[in-house]
């Protein structure tokens, strides 16, 4: 007999919950969908992360960055819409984990989704802020120092955590309250609001775009990549590229690793999956779609600001609306930074949306407590107590810690989990060739080796630090599964009743 640690849910199982009472209203289609996607997608990665990759990191090879993680990304969305396909309930990479490899990285990588979820909206409602009180200092509304930002920020060049002299930042704390009573109160409402932020930041994205292009100039593209192509580090040790004096890897490949942050999102479509109309064929529309389409938005629009403003000059904090302002054109600063607001807002949103329903799946299963995580609002058809729990947490992160510290952590969290879906897709092909595969992910096992292998190489290229904060969040994750979540396991009641039953024969 196997350990029961690796012990595996059934596919009969999984696609049992689909039909059971306790489950999530499918009120979504590919439009809704891909807006979803869109709307995690492009936010704090095209209006904050551009400024200081450009700058710090890549310089105008940043374009080339984005196609290679934008590349990286489609490995990992076709392994995502095979899964999604097959198994059409809530959970996302967490569910993929438990059907091909076991109860123990099921929990691994639940726990990991829960991470990214969480400090990546923390880290998106601190980039609102930002931006939202950009907004008001242009109508002359100035919030107090000690309600503007946490009251600590992390110095990168001291590695030490200084004073800001706030005593809490209220309006990512505001903004975070905001969108959790919009998630409560259902899935469509929260899916119109997205859309119409959706909308709004499309707009300014073109507009930034067809405008800017007549500003480039091609001199500021020289030399295109002035931190070299590379930029690979192993836990710390370079291997290729250069380094900045904090022994970080830079270069073109070391700006794909850190901007990675920006295409986060497109796989918390398929932690949707239940909550679709058609999910067999709308939720790999909606994961491909959207990763498509935002990597061509993302190209677009670091070839216009990169071709407005030297590399070197860009504004690290809102790269975008001040490369137009350093253009002389002031009065589009203040649109683009509105459009800012609206698509970091949908960011949160989307991000937020998440991560109850991965806390809903393994709530189901037993792995975190039912009465909490499992409950699903009569009316509303929300997992409204988990949604509560995560706003009340992503509150306290982004209302008074420097959330800055653990951005990258983040990417490194996604990216883990972008390698055990791949891998689970050679798995399942393997384990249930029979099995109904409405979307079929093509190329296999090239697409999902390729996937491994890149999703593996960004996370080498990622600072020591963020792996060090990664072995801290598995470890805190790994006591809770022993002293809770195995034992209170489905798998682990069911083996517990077979081992009655062959007692009293």
């Amino acid at each position: 007999m196997g350990s029961p640690l690796f012990e595996r849910k059934p596919l009969h199982i999984l696609l049992e919950e689909v039909h059971s009472e306790n489950r999530l209203r499918r009120v979504l289609g590919p439009v809704q969908l891909t807006a979803l996607g869109v709307g995690a997608i492009i936010g704090a990665g095209i209006f904050v992360a551009t400024g200081a990759a450009a700058h710090n990191v890549a310089g105008p090879s940043l374009m080339l960055s984005y196609v290679v993680a934008g590349i990286t990304c489609i490995f990992a969305a076709l392994c995502y819409a095979e899964f999604a396909a097959m198994v059409p309930v809530a959970g996302s990479a967490y569910t993929y984990a438990y059907a091909t490899l076991g109860e123990l990285f099921a929990w691994i990588i639940g726990w990991d989704l829960v991470l990214e979820y969480a400090v990546g909206s923390a880290t998106v409602a601190t980039g609102w802020s930002g931006y939202f009180q950009n907004v008001l200092a242009k109508i002359g509304v100035e919030i107090p120092l000690l309600l503007r930002e946490s009251p600590w920020r992390y110095d990168a060049v001291s590695g030490s955590f200084l004073s800001t002299g706030s005593m809490m930042n209220l309006p990512a704390i505001i903004i975070v309250a905001i969108v959790t009573v919009i998630l409560v109160k259902g899935i469509q409402e929260s899916a119109s609001f997205n859309a119409t932020m959706v909308f709004i930041k499309l707009a300014a994205v073109l507009f930034v775009i067809g405008v800017g292009v007549f500003f480039i100039d091609k001199t500021n593209w020289e030399p295109f990549a002035p931190f070299g192509w590379t930029g690979i580090s192993f836990f710390g040790y370079s291997v290729s590229g250069q380094t900045n004096p904090m022994g970080a890897p830079v270069g073109m490949l070391a700006g794909a690793a850190i901007i990675f942050f920006a295409y986060i999102g497109f796989d918390s479509v398929s932690t949707h999956t239940e909550e679709a109309k058609n999910p067999q064929r709308d939720v790999p529309i909606g994961i491909i779609v959207s990763l498509l389409l935002c990597t061509v938005l993302y190209i677009g629009v670091v070839a216009v600001i990169t071709g407005m403003v030297r590399f070197d000059q860009l504004d690290i904090n809102a790269p975008v609306s001040r490369a137009f302002q350093q253009q002389g054109l002031g009065w589009a600063e203040g649109l683009i930074a509105l459009a800012g607001v609206a698509g970091i807002t949908s960011v949160l949103l989307v991000m937020m949306l998440s991560g109850p329903r991965v806390f809903l799946a393994m709530a189901r299963d037993g792995l975190v407590p039912r009465s909490i995580f499992g409950v699903v609002h009569p009316k509303f058809r929300t997992p409204w107590k988990s949604t509560i729990l995560i706003g009340l947490f992503v509150t306290s992160l982004a209302g008074f810690l420097p959330i800055d510290a653990l951005l990258h952590l983040t990417n490194i969290g996604t990216l883990l989990a972008f390698v055990i879906v791949c891998a689970a897709v050679l798995i399942m092909r393997k384990t249930h060739p029979e099995a109904e595969r409405p979307f079929r992910c093509p190329w296999v096992p090239v697409v999902p080796i390729m996937g491994i292998l890149t999703c593996g190489m960004l996370m080498f290229s990622l600072p020591v630090d963020n792996w060090w904060r990664l072995i801290v969040w598995l470890l805190i994750g790994m006591a809770i599964y022993f002293f809770y979540g195995r034992k209170h396991s489905i798998m682990a009641v069911e083996r517990a009743k077979n081992a009655a039953v062959k007692s009293s024969d």
